[in-house]
């Protein structure tokens, strides 16, 4: 199917789109094919084995632990991190797996029967972020077996259905009003039409789905952005993974409240840093979050809307149905961008870098922004190109391999950098001598010539040049 908003923003848990969310959901698409064949009953071994990436971060980005609950038959978007807690401990416990277990009877293995088996020298030609499930009988023959590659945003693809994924995708823009796959043909459907890029977005989006479930929608999608801050904000002390990093949304959410009580405007970085820190200390700890586009970098956007919502002009009178039409058409016009990304480069910083995480949310969070402030579409687009210009080239090298240190800052740093390329682009015409299609081709480029060291393997930067201890 074409990429639509519910795509790019999806609920999940943390820390990783491309290294748990996927990998979960590869694993949960195995075991329910596993269900259908009839062999369940009959499986006596299970064997997976992580390539590339996967295999070199995976300790740190809870691949292992989200791949045993995908084959248990759980899915990211509808587990709840009570039940991730309440089944990891079972295991634990007991050493068994129930395989394909989730709403129904499922298999159990001892769970030294599950091997897990990384790789992370070898790379699979699709991707880096390769993984291959494999049951097998009593008698060692195989029943089941199938490659998935994690490619970022939490999206799976299968070897050997790439070329017809790509088929399939073409196929359903075809029935879509106004089909776009970069920024001049957006722009495009724009000028033509008399819309917004927001509303181009909707227009699509009303192909597959009615107004009304595509506002409620979004809607929740945003309390659940809303939900992961009051969550974070009342959890205190050291993040998982033993790198020692303090929690520090409390103290500074304590410290606002104090300061400014009347959300004085000259306190808006400082909130805005709140909310991105508060998102990522959650996801850096597994808690539910939403993928936007990817969970490295889900604080960014739910950050800049959060400025839209308290900071913009004219907010402080705007009534509560003002305010959801603020966040609707705020996620439709990022959703629109995040589309341009993902058909023309990556948003996986396994494959490109974390300029292809951060850097294309800060992207889409400008534009977005932009266009709830009263841009025009050419200052919308402007706006996003602004914001990924200056994260091109952004690696990825988390320390230990976690989902912390420095992406937890990164995010901060990264929506101030959005809201800095939206008022650029508003207090110019639009008109400006880079386009974003040559950035986002730039980006891509990019990550293709970036050494593999920092493309999410823990081999270089700051992975290798910082003590963890």
């Amino acid at each position: 199917m074409a990429v639509g908003v519910f795509d790019l923003f999806s609920i999940g848990i943390g820390p990783s789109s491309s290294h748990t969310v996927g990998p979960m959901r590869a694993a949960a698409v195995f075991a329910e094919e596993l269900r259908g064949s009839g062999n369940l009953a009959k499986v006596a071994g299970l064997r997976v084995d992580l390539y590339g990436s996967l295999a070199a971060t995976g300790h740190g980005h809870g691949t292992m632990t989200a791949i045993l609950l995908g084959l248990e038959g759980f899915h990211p978007e509808k587990i709840l991190p009570a039940e991730v807690e309440e089944r990891l401990a079972a295991i634990a416990e007991t050493g068994i797996l129930n395989l394909a277990g989730a709403g129904g009877e499922g298999v159990p293995l001892p769970y030294g029967v599950t091997d897990i088996i990384l790789r992370p020298l070898t790379i699979l030609p699709r991707h880096t972020n390769g993984m291959t499930f494999a049951v097998t009988d009593e008698a060692g023959e195989v029943l089941h077996k199938a490659t998935f590659f994690s490619v970022g945003g939490g999206f799976i693809v299968r070897e050997g259905e790439e070329d017809s994924a790509l088929k399939e995708l073409d196929e359903s823009k075809k029935e879509l009003p106004l089909p776009f796959r970069t920024a001049a043909e957006l722009l495009g459907r724009c000028q033509s039409k008399g819309l917004s890029i927001g509303e181009v977005m909707f227009v699509n989006e009303r192909a597959s789905r009615s107004e009304e479930e595509i506002r409620e929608g979004l809607l929740h999608i945003y309390s659940v952005m809303e939900e992961c801050v009051q969550v974070s904000l009342k959890r205190e002390g050291l993040l998982p993974g033993g790198l020692k990093v303090r929690r520090r949304a409390p103290d500074w959410h304590e410290r606002l409240e104090k300061e400014d009580k009347d959300r004085d405007p000259k306190y808006w970085q400082e909130w805005v840093n709140l909310i991105a820190l508060a998102v990522n200390e959650e996801n850096a700890s597994g808690g539910r979050v939403v993928t936007a586009p990817t969970n490295g970098a889900a604080g960014i956007i739910p950050a800049v809307l959060y400025y839209a919502l308290h900071f913009a002009p004219g907010m402080d009178k705007a009534t509560q149905e003002d305010r959801d039409d603020v966040v609707v058409k705020f996620l439709l016009t990022a959703a629109a961008i995040g589309v341009l990304y993902k058909e023309q480069a990556s948003i996986s910083g396994a494959e490109v870098g974390c300029q292809g995480e951060v850097g294309s949310a800060s992207s889409m969070a400008a534009g977005a922004l932009a266009e709830v402030m009263g841009g025009t579409p050419q200052q919308v687009e402007n706006a996003a190109e602004i914001a990924m210009e200056h994260n091109l080239g952004l690696t990825c090298d988390p320390i230990g391999g976690l989902v912390q240190v420095p992406c937890i800052e990164r995010n901060a740093i990264a929506a101030a950098k959005a809201i800095n390329a939206a008022k650029m682009a508003l207090w110019g015409d639009g008109t400006h001598r880079v386009s974003l299609d040559e950035v986002i081709v730039t980006m891509r480029e990019t990550g293709k010539d970036m050494s593999s060291k920092y493309k999410e393997t823990a081999m270089g930067g700051l992975a290798v040049n910082v003590v963890e201890c």
